[in-house]
């Protein structure tokens, strides 16, 4: 009985005890998470956010995508049965990760921008989606101040570089380093004294660097304050310290190609992360509630009455690219001495730089800017180029004009400068820019307002979230805009807080200058001057323009408008708002759109007027050097010329002996030009220096090299073959569905696509075979074409460098052969712009390691589609791959004469060939007359067309 009682004893202390050490370890357990939750709370939030955003993006993104549209690997199919299934998307749309959805909105902003991008930043880099509180965790409180592990570690196990890894060093605070240390007082923010008197002479001069511009008709007067849209660049900066550890910046930092490009990504991700970057609360001048918006009208007949004091327009013309002669259309179309042209070349485009040099010798109200930039889509440089460029018209003393106007080469009026003048007359005091038109929130969530970028390496980079300043209402829209010379000197002469902070703002921006103007006005004491109206015509089509095309220079998707085609003329003329601009117009696209549009506002040219239905684009001028040259370019340029001294040593038949007509070439071409007639490509022009061999005189010949293409329908109709074309080339242009390497000039390094186009008929599944020159099956996917489907496209991942020779391209259905079509893969004649040496030669022309373009191989497929591999083949595909000098030559121009052949040649000068003729006597030359294009002096009404 004792025993039992000390035992029932034992056991409830025990149990006491074992619950007392229990409720302990559970209480130091809650101690321990509420700390861990306050050293992580914060950043743990961020995250759990980000990864909310990026997991809602990508499970959005997949749910809009059609599930027979993903691809899927290629792999060997089995015998008889069709290869691995590719169902592309309607207009050629494919890619390895869910589709972005096509918001089809509002048409009034110049690039909307989807919502899922979340789902693409990844893709650009070797980052892995591990939360930012899951690494935390894993690491533990002892790592805490310490660069993470996994940030650097890619998907695929892949290490950043080790210089990337030392910036992030660099970078990261130290334990025993307060933050904030380092921070020069220059690249702080600094609230700017209050101004909001509407006033339009200039601010208080302050001496800046900023701005340098060497135009000798600017007045002179102290230096005053210009803050440009981008930090300043050359600054001694003192090390910088923060912890970087956002998965943006750090992609940021493993992708920028320079050492400068990651010390400055670094720099503005520590200062964003301090709060010193940017403004957090920005004043608001306006008076009035919401958004102002003037009414305004527009009579036809407005230019019948010629204004008592017309008003003066400074067109600043911001242009790139080499075609020239649009540009010459253009500026003839807008040109009147009462006006003033000041024109902005990208900083690349040295051939169109030179071009506009000539012409603005030409006329005394027209000037170049002295200083040039390489901007961007999307990038700060762009709204950094429009205030340097408004800054300069502002101190040119000489030019008294009332409106600024943006314009690019890609522009045409749709009104008569007659018309423009009378209406900003009547509206002298407005100002002309046009809003998104949709709710405002969701603007900024789609324009990116509420992200962190910075640009270097000429790349907009994304680097994490931010804050939309306090106080002030954020708008934005089209960057094409009209403003009055009242605002423009606010914007630029302004001390005042808002013109400041924003300018600060709008530094690291996305697509900046689709917003800074608009939310300065929106805001300032000028907000009721406002017009929604850029007065223009844009021709938007989201499902075309919105491919995410430049992701190559910008972390984010935009779009882009489509050019204009002749079915487009009626826009024009019956446009009830007003509208005196529409974009875009592309004459290697389409030419006879720009005609039409001219022809409407000023009349026809004559039937007869020479060159009417033809248009030239240079793409290389040896100004450029042959440095500006691909490879391939270079070996297809030779190869054009030797074919256009061929075609005159045979012009004299039954001569011999009569060497009058004999040439041989020196040095490198002298330029290349696009040619196309009524809108059809026709193939390249090359302007060669070349010896004659009977005088020993030199001459410059040019030759006309026109493509011929390959595609054959089966003979078997097919009841369900909608087929209409297929070609292989590169540079696809899904926008535009043009391939931009006109005449697909291929070499062993390209990366080619497969583009076929489709009537409208029932659903159907092709298969597509992509056979080498020793048929070697190289690629082999099927693609689900939907009834409606017009184009499609895709890019099969071959390794290279591909085999020269000729290729064959099949389409099948259900293995019975559709169509095909060949296209040549040239060999180099140069490497690196030398002479190609025999080492390179093995190295490039001898095809893939194993002959395997892909990593699943194909060869089971050759007895289905009869396609036998000779060993004969084999072995001579191996010894011209060794081949170098002439025998090399001889080897690629009995190749490209399969495709290309020589349709003339001309003579730029004299010639001792007696049947040569003059190149200004043709009616194809590249120096043949092209009146349309021509400039001359101002006549009478002060107008050139």
């Amino acid at each position: 009985m004792v025993g039992n009682m000390c035992g029932r004893k034992l056991a409830r202390r025990s149990k006491s005890a074992l619950i007392v050490a229990l409720t302990v370890l559970l209480v130091q357990t809650l101690i321990v998470w509420n700390f861990s939750t306050l050293d992580t709370g914060e950043e743990g939030a961020n995250s759990r956010r980000e990864k909310r955003d990026q997991v809602g993006g990508i499970n959005k993104a997949y749910s809009q995508y059609p599930r027979s549209g993903l691809p899927k690997r290629h792999h060997q199919p089995p015998l008889g049965k069709t290869a691995v299934r590719h169902k592309q998307q309607p207009e050629g749309y494919h890619s390895w990760r869910p589709k972005e959805k096509v918001l089809l909105d509002s048409n009034n902003n110049e690039n909307s921008v989807p919502k899922d991008f979340d789902t693409f930043v990844d893709s650009n880099s070797n980052l892995g989606a591990q939360s930012l509180s899951q690494r935390q965790r894993m690491a533990g409180n002892a790592a805490k101040h310490k660069p993470d592990k996994a940030l650097r570690q890619g998907i695929l196990g892949k290490a950043l570089p080790n210089e990337v890894n030392k910036v992030i060093q660099q970078y990261t605070l130290s334990p025993q380093q307060p933050r904030g240390v380092g921070l020069k007082d220059s690249h702080a923010y600094k609230r700017p004294k209050p101004h909001s008197q509407l006033s339009t002479k200039p601010a208080r001069p302050s001496p800046s660097p900023s701005i340098k511009t060497s135009n000798q008709h600017q007045r002179h007067h102290q230096p005053r304050k210009l803050v440009t849209a981008a930090p300043v660049r050359g600054q001694r900066r003192e090390k910088h310290q923060c912890e970087i550890s956002g998965k943006e910046a750090i992609s940021a930092l493993s992708r920028a190609k320079t050492r400068e490009c990651r010390q400055q990504i670094a720099e503005v991700y520590c200062r964003h992360k301090e709060r010193t970057l940017m403004p957090e609360t920005v004043p608001r001048y306006c008076t009035i509630e919401g958004k102002a918006n003037v009414n305004v009208q527009w009579d036809e007949g407005s230019e019948q009455t010629a204004p008592a004091v017309p008003v003066r327009i400074a067109f600043v013309l911001v242009v790139h690219g080499r075609a020239s002669r649009q540009f010459q259309r253009l500026f003839k179309a807008i040109y009147h001495t009462s006006h003033y042209y000041y024109i902005h070349v990208d900083q690349r485009s040295n051939y169109l730089h030179r071009q506009v040099g000539a012409l603005a010798s030409q006329y005394s109200n027209v000037r170049v800017t002295s200083w040039r930039m390489s901007t961007i889509w999307g990038g700060a440089s762009l709204l950094t180029m429009y205030l340097r460029s408004m800054d300069d018209l502002l101190k040119m003393a000489d030019w008294n004009w009332d409106f600024f106007i943006n314009l690019s080469a890609a522009d045409y009026p749709i009104r008569t400068n007659e018309q423009l003048v009378g209406f900003l007359t009547k509206y002298r005091d407005m100002n002309f820019i046009k809003s998104h038109g949709r709710d405002n929130t969701r603007f900024i969530r789609k324009q990116g307002l509420d992200r962190l970028f910075f640009e270097c390496d000429t790349h907009m980079w994304r680097l994490g979230d931010r804050k939309i300043p306090e106080g002030i209402a954020v708008d934005g829209g089209s960057d094409w805009f009209l403003l009055n010379r009242m605002f423009v000197d606010y914007i630029i002469n302004s001390e005042d807080e808002l013109v400041v902070s924003m300018k600060r703002f709008y530094a690291y921006t996305l697509l900046p200058a689709e917003s800074f103007f608009h939310t300065v006005l929106e805001n300032s004491a000028h907000c009721e001057s406002m017009v929604d109206n850029n007065l223009r015509i844009t021709n938007w089509n989201r499902k075309l323009g919105c491919k995410c095309q430049y992701k190559h220079i910008v972390d984010w998707c935009g779009c882009s408008p489509n050019d204009f085609k002749p079915p487009d003329l009626p826009r024009f003329q019956q446009t009830s708002r007003p509208t005196f601009f529409a974009r875009k117009f592309e004459a290697s696209v389409n030419q006879e759109i720009v005609t039409q549009l001219d022809s409407f506002l000023f009349g026809p040219y004559p039937q007869e007027t020479p060159g009417l239905q033809s248009y030239w684009e240079n793409v290389y001028d040896e100004t450029d050097s042959v440095a500006s040259l691909s490879d391939s370019q270079l070996t297809h340029y030779h190869a054009f010329t030797r074919m256009g001294l061929s075609r005159a040593a045979t012009s004299l038949q039954g001569h011999p002996d009569n060497n009058s007509c004999r040439y041989i070439s020196r040095g490198h071409p002298v330029s290349v030009h696009l040619y196309f007639l009524s809108d059809v490509f026709q193939g390249y022009l090359v302007r060669q220096h070349a010896g004659n061999l009977a005088t020993s005189q030199l001459e410059t010949l040019e030759t006309w090299v026109s493509h011929s293409n390959h595609f054959t329908l089966a003979p078997t109709t097919n009841t369900l073959n909608r087929l209409q074309f297929a070609e292989v080339g590169t540079d696809w242009d899904a926008k535009e569905r043009v391939f931009r390497n006109f005449g697909s000039l291929l070499g062993p390094t390209e990366e080619p696509v497969a583009m076929q186009r489709w009537g409208r008929g029932q659903n159907v599944t092709v298969t597509v075979v992509w056979v080498d020159p020793t048929n070697v099956i190289a690629a082999t996917y099927d693609i689900l074409v939907d009834g409606g489907t017009e184009y499609t496209h895709y890019r099969p991942p071959l390794t290279v460098p591909l085999r020269p020779g000729v290729w064959t391209l099949r389409v099948l259905h259900h293995w019975n052969l559709l169509a095909s079509t060949s296209f040549v893969v040239s060999p180099l004649e140069y490497h690196d712009q030398q002479p190609i040496r025999q080492e390179d030669t093995v190295k490039l022309h001898s095809g893939p390691v194993r002959n395997s373009y892909m990593e699943q191989s194909f060869h089971g497929l050759n007895p289905i589609l009869n396609l036998p591999v000779h060993l004969g083949q084999v072995e001579e595909a191996e010894f011209k791959a060794s081949l170098t000098g002439a025998e090399l030559q001889s080897w690629v121009d009995h190749l490209l004469s399969g495709v290309w052949s020589a349709a003339d040649v001309c003579s730029q000068g004299p010639s001792s060939c007696p049947v040569m003729q003059r190149c200004r006597e043709t009616g194809w030359s590249a120096l043949s007359p092209d009146p349309k294009s021509d400039l001359g002096p101002p006549r009478g009404n002060g107008r050139i067309r």
